[in-house]
Order: C-alpha cells, then structure tokens, then sequence
C-alpha cells in the first residue's frame, strides 16, 4: 500500500472531522448565546388559540343520566334472567 496515499487520506479525515467539530460547537455556542442559526418554523411564540370550553355535565345532570342508566341496566337484567 502506498503510504504517501495512506498519510493523505488521513489528513483529509482529518480536515473533514474537525470542520465537523467546529460546525457543531459553533451551533451549539449559538444556541447558547441567544443567537439565531436558522429561521423558526410554525405558529409565533405567544399566539396561540384557546379552544372554547365545553360544557360539561351539570350535577343534576349527572344524577338524572345515573338514574336512567340504572333504569336500563334494570330492564336489560330483566330480559336476560
């Protein structure tokens, strides 16, 4: 094997790693600074829509539906016994 190739394939590795590094760290130090690398996408902070509430169910509400749910389960006992 060619060790004049060999040691130029290594220092072009190398080359190409620590661009790769560098790359990184200085998006990382970016991020950390407040600095912007890249435009954000989707809805702006603080823009958001709040869904209606639904209504639920009243308590009166719920004591009738228990009722007529009993009511149900009676009938539907009823006809399988």
């Amino acid at each position: 094997m060619d060790l004049d190739k060999l040691v130029a394939d290594l220092a072009k590795e190398r080359d190409r790693l620590g661009r790769a590094i560098s790359a990184l760290l200085g998006s990382a130090s970016a991020a950390l600074s407040g600095g912007k690398t890249k435009k954000r996408v989707g809805r702006p902070k603080g823009t958001t829509t709040k869904k209606p509430k639904r209504g639920g169910l009243t308590p009166e509400g719920r004591r009738r539906l228990s009722i007529a749910m009993k009511k149900r389960w009676a009938e539907r006992k009823k006809k399988t016994s």
